[in-house]
């Protein structure tokens, strides 16, 4: 997953931007929903701690599907899954089949660019990152003229067009991180300001530049905008990837995708007679036009693939009085494996917060509920494969469901609980898209906690995890954060530990496993979810998005297909 930086301005302003959330909620109902009281429960932490320790020991290998640590992990959840009471999900299965391919990429040669005359060379790892998403056993990228295309936004319905008047086939394009107005201090912009839109993640640049026929796509590296330093990017698209099965029928793909570091960009352009600064300012408006740079790219890699069958992993809760209406709580088992050496030569990169926390969460809320009893609704527990690969167990599932989506009320996705103690409030990703925030502020209320919202909306967070996937297909989905102003400390100590995480340990081999933590804000998270599962399963009602929300009209036509669901 990718975890967020915070802002305390943005912070402060969300919330106080959201401080009437409060007036929504009367007498366990809003807006006509069937909001049901759900009493507190006992939730298992040592359940979490015990999961949670197994997951990120060195012997799962740090979790890279299609491995020994996927085995050990679809048997631990499996067993685990069934103690807690729970049945098998995929009729007599406990697992849904994701077909796969691996690609190792090795051999890389450095990326060259030229104009001719004079030669700039550049080595794989600290100063660009890539790799090919074509099952071929050698990667050539051989003199492809470069085009700086802004943002790479083709977006018809904002009136935005980065590629107008250029033909890429078979070039190179540069393209910058997130949307172009990803600096404005408040939400207004074509692009929604400072809340990232799907234009600003890198899978959709990559999507639009196969789309128009490029060769190569290079995104310009840029702490702020992408959310995440250079070191994430490096171990994080290094080593085995993992992607769909394309089939007979592929998608467009690019011979090459990869990021250059900042500083390397501007040189390129440099040598071209451009500058970084000028054309990014430019490429924020839609009169921006691409610019041909008269340089070429050029590199070379090897690639070992294989074919592999990786594995959702689910269990179910069958409901007493609806069981054919679901509410699904999603997390992903998944880690990258062995990745960039620590300065010790660790290798592996346990994953112990991202995600072994968040599959624990599902058996430690699977047990809980179970021991309550069955609730009108069923309720599914869906530990999803290749989340760090780009979404793919989740994007699977959505497209080819177990359970029908128009009968899927919504859901909840939990991925990476900090260890920071209690906090005051939780942070919501997203909020204000759904009705789901309703059944979350009145679980809030009962915890005698509030929302903040995410403080950096600028780094797209919502499309960035699971409940994406449910999301693009219309399911209702909530992903909700721990806080920030920590009951010890304030908003200044719950900063602090969401930075140190994020320059210490996230997508690097020393998210480890620690005794020592303190699970009591991420139990009292918990206890919130339960309510929320508990009281969307107890409800009658059908929370859809809001009104002129990017999923409502994809909601509603599933909806109009649908005799007996939504």
């Amino acid at each position: 997953m990718k975890r967020r930086g915070f802002g305390l301005a943005a912070l402060l302003a969300g919330a106080f931007a959201l401080a009437g959330c409060d007036a929504m909620m009367t007498n366990g109902s809003a807006g006509g929903l069937d909001i049901p009281d759900v009493e507190s429960v006992e939730i298992s932490e040592q359940t979490m701690k015990d999961i949670t320790r197994e997951l990120s020991t060195d012997e799962f290998e740090g979790r890279m599907p299609g491995t020994k640590g996927e085995e050990l992990t679809v048997a631990l959840l499996t067993e685990r899954f069934e103690a807690a009471g729970l049945q098998p999900g995929n009729g007599e299965s406990w697992v849904q089949e994701v077909p796969l391919v691996e690609i190792t990429g090795k051999n890389f040669a450095p990326l060259t660019i030229t104009n001719g005359e004079t030669d700039l060379v550049y080595d794989f790892g600290p100063e660009w990152v890539g790799v090919t998403y074509r099952e071929d056993a050698a990667t050539q990228l051989a003199n492809s003229e470069m085009v700086f295309v802004g943002y790479g936004i083709n977006a018809p319905e904002r009136g935005w067009n980065d590629y107008e008047g250029v033909d890429v086939t078979g070039k190179t394009v540069v393209i910058l991180v997130n949307d172009p107005d990803w600096e404005n201090e408040n939400l207004e912009g074509s692009f929604n300001g400072r809340a990232m839109t799907y234009y600003g993640r890198w899978t959709y640049k990559y999507e639009e530049a196969a789309k128009q026929g490029a060769a190569g796509a290079l995104i310009v590296h840029d702490t702020d905008p992408a959310s995440y330093g250079w070191n994430v990017v490096e171990s994080s698209w290094s080593g085995p990837q993992a992607y769909p099965q394309y089939g007979d029928n592929p998608p467009a793909r690019t011979t090459m995708n990869g990021w250059v570091q900042k500083e390397v960009a501007r040189e390129i352009l440099a040598a071209a007679g451009q500058d970084l600064d000028e054309l990014s300012a430019a490429a924020k408006s839609e009169d921006f036009e691409p610019v041909e740079l008269g340089m070429t790219a050029s590199t070379s890699f090897e690639n070992d693939f294989r074919s592999f069958t990786s594995q959702n992993v689910i269990g179910i809760l069958p409901g007493s009085e609806t069981p054919d209406e679901y509410i699904i709580h999603t997390a992903h088992w998944d880690h990258l494996g062995r990745c960039t050496p620590a300065p010790d030569g660790d290798d592996i990169c346990n994953g112990a917060v991202d995600n072994a926390t968040g599959t624990a969460a599902l058996v430690a809320l699977a047990e809980a509920h179970s021991k309550a009893g069955a609730p009108k609704r069923s309720l599914v527990f869906l530990a999803v494969t290749a989340e760090e690969s780009g979404l793919l167990g989740a994007y699977y599932y959505a497209a080819n469901p177990i359970y029908r989506l128009d009968h899927t009320v919504g859901g909840i996705n939990m991925d990476a609980f900090l260890m920071a103690g209690r906090a005051n409030d939780v942070t919501v990703v997203g909020p204000g898209k759904s009705e789901l925030d309703m059944f979350l502020q009145k679980a809030l209320e009962a915890d005698g906690r509030r929302i903040t919202p995410n403080p950096s909306p600028e780094a797209g967070y919502y499309y960035r995890s699971d409940h994406f996937a449910f999301a693009k297909r219309g399911v209702p989905m909530l992903y909700v954060d721990g806080g920030v102003d920590l009951v010890d400390g304030g908003i200044d100590a719950g900063m602090a530990v969401a930075n140190e995480y994020r320059e210490n340990r996230y997508h690097g081999p020393k998210d480890e496993y620690d005794e020592n933590w303190d699970w009591s804000g991420v139990m009292s998270d918990l206890q919130l979810f339960y309510r929320i599962g508990r009281s969307m399963a107890m409800s009658s009602s059908w929370p859809n998005w809001n009104e002129g929300d990017e999923f409502r009209s994809t909601r509603d036509e599933s909806c109009s297909y649908s005799e007996t669901g939504c």
